[in-house]
């Protein structure tokens, strides 16, 4: 977000929604400035893509038995966000008088959340800011369910989402963007969410993952690591990408030229992002691409320049994608290396990509970039501030922290809570989410498959048949009993 906003309109504290539009007109006061808000509504609605674009990724890397729950969930997220975030969310996150740490309820209920100045940027009404500010909180959670991959129950996985925005991303939305932020006035710089929504959804991921325990896998599903379905995962990535450009974008809260270089940066690190991936995969396989690698190597790219894509010239912002991909490239045995299923790899790809990119900022931020927005400056390493290198280390140290030790501390009192334990049932595991948690509805047409399914068991059948014909029990028998299946069910 911008650290400084030019002379626009000014708040009232006698007037704090804006004005009466009965009595005045509200619209003057933006007269002249007005493609600032027009700028940033578009770019909230672009960011919107990213909700579904993360529900398509996730459903495209889960195995088609419950994909279907990740689909769903990404559209009942940003529904549940929603409230969340006009009840109190946006009041603890953006209030005016809030503290260092956390903002009030002066703003419950979306009270006097009008047509005022805003907070971020005096030239935006405050219900633009607002809804752009929903849609980051959206986002998140979104990644952070993630967590509960292929095992987690829906309804607690939303209960969970509405009170994580609660407790942990509008907490460390204050502190990072909010004037009366500890982190804002330190200054750790975070342009468009490396530290709320990155490094808070990779730790909050992890969390979610750990205290839920792994999957019980059994048979063949201890080999299945392949998405299954990769057209979704194209598609959700290029949804990501392209409601990158609002998220990135509109974090300048203005149309200025700024904006418009923090835009070009976030294209340029996810193209090196792919790259990266890419070339780590093509040296690992010997010489073959994975399309997959291709758009987590994108995301990568994304992730690594949120923080810094309005702090950097354009060949570092190439850097930093490139070189965050590679990292969480590397990273690809990290679960192993955790004991934690966490099998969407939110942790690897925001929180180790979002902590990497948050460093890099330190090093590579110059005021030569910032300063496009006419005000900010925001000089790091690059410019002989290496002070500002430990700033960001503060700032990874404090979110990564607060993140996992809140939302595991949020999960294991749920998980006592009757009504609200976090699995499913270790049989409804093994059938898959969408068999469980929906009643009418399969991800694609499954007829095909169980037509091959009963022809199977059909064809056991008569081997038992034929067998006992000759006496003796065949091994085709010993393994329909096996699966729990009668040889007389199997001949029906």
């Amino acid at each position: 977000m911008s650290d400084t906003e030019s002379a626009g309109p000014s708040y009232d504290d006698a007037h704090p929604d804006g004005g009466n539009p009965l009595e005045v007109d509200v619209n003057a006061q933006y007269a002249g400035v007005e493609h600032n808000y027009t700028y940033l509504v578009f770019c909230a609605f672009i960011v919107w893509l990213i909700i579904p674009g993360i529900g398509l990724l996730y459903g495209g890397l889960a195995r088609r038995k419950s994909a279907l729950a990740l689909l769903f969930q990404s559209l009942m997220v940003a529904a549940v966000t929603t409230f969340q975030w006009m009840f109190w969310g946006y009041s603890l996150a953006y209030s005016r008088s809030a503290g260092p740490f956390i903002g009030d309820l002066a703003n419950f209920g979306m009270k006097n959340v009008v047509v005022a100045p805003s907070i971020g940027n005096p030239n935006i009404p405050e219900i633009v800011f607002c809804l752009y500010q929903l849609l980051f909180c959206a986002c998140t959670v979104q990644i952070v369910v993630g967590g509960a991959f292929e095992r987690g129950r829906i309804v607690p996985s939303l209960v969970f989402g509405f009170f994580w925005a609660t407790v942990v991303y509008c907490p460390i939305a204050c502190w990072t963007w909010n004037p009366s932020g500890w982190l804002f006035n330190l200054p750790a710089l975070d342009f468009a969410g490396g530290g709320p929504v990155h490094i808070a959804s990779g730790w909050s991921a992890l969390a979610y993952a750990f205290v839920l325990g792994k999957r019980k896998v059994k048979g063949d599903d201890k080999h299945h690591a392949k998405p299954h379905n990769t057209t979704l995962v194209f598609l959700g990535t290029v949804f990501i990408w392209f409601g990158w450009f609002g998220f990135n974008g509109g974090s300048a809260l203005n149309s200025s030229l700024r904006a418009m270089y923090a835009a070009f940066n976030t294209n340029t690190a996810a193209a090196t992002g792919a790259i990266g991936w890419v070339m780590v995969d093509y040296i690992r396989h010997k010489g073959r691409f994975s399309v997959v690698g291709a758009c987590e190597g994108a995301i990568a790219g994304l992730v690594g320049i949120t923080p810094a894509a309005g702090y950097v010239s354009v060949w570092l912002a190439a850097v930093i994608g490139f070189l965050t991909a590679i990292v969480c490239a590397l990273m690809s045995d990290v679960n192993e290396w955790l004991h934690i299923d966490e099998g969407m790899d939110v942790f690897k790809l925001h929180g180790i990509g979002g902590m990497v990119g948050s460093f890099l900022t330190g090093i590579f931020a110059t005021s030569a970039v910032s300063s496009l927005d006419g005000v900010t400056m925001a000089p790091g390493g690059i410019d002989g501030n290496g002070r500002q290198i430990g700033l960001q280390f503060v700032e990874i140290t404090a979110i990564s922290s607060y993140a996992f030790v809140v939302s595991c501390l949020l999960l294991l009192l749920m998980k006592y809570i009757p009504g609200l334990h976090l699995r499913v049932s270790d049989e409804a595991e093994e059938h898959g989410l969408d068999m469980d948690q929906f009643f009418d509805e399969q991800i694609g047409d499954w007829s095909i498959y169980s037509e091959i399914e009963r022809k199977r068991y059909q064809d056991a059948a008569e081997t038992i048949i034929g067998a006992r014909e000759h006496g003796g029990r065949s091994s085709s028998e010993r393994a329909v009993e096996a699966k729990g299946v009668t040889p007389v069910e199997a001949s029906e």
